[in-house]
């Protein structure tokens, strides 16, 4: 099951189940919409693939399947980054 993260990875934004700004990988990789357009360029720092929306847990089935409450705030290291970024940042996510 989907893992719902409270916050951005990157900055620690609070995302919210029904955040419109909370982006995540195929790894379940949580960042915040700015980051992931500004400072990502749609590169996941941790595993080089896309991001999409993360979907919202109905609230009818928040008791039974309750969000995440583990805070990952892992700033990413920007220079280590850079390498990763020039490798994946023009090569669509499906082909990476």
């Amino acid at each position: 099951m989907l893992e719902i993260r409270p916050t951005c990875e990157h900055c620690n934004k609070s995302l919210t189940n029904d955040s419109n700004d909370a982006m995540i990988c195929t790894f379940e990789c949580t960042f915040c919409k700015d980051c992931v357009d500004t400072i990502f360029h749609n590169v996941c720092p941790n595993c080089g693939g896309g991001f999409t929306e993360r979907p919202i847990r109905p609230s009818h089935l928040l008791k039974k399947y309750p969000l995440s409450e583990k805070v990952i705030h892992k700033p990413v290291n920007l220079e280590a980054f850079k390498k990763l970024l020039e490798t994946y940042q023009n090569i669509d996510p499906r082909k990476r």
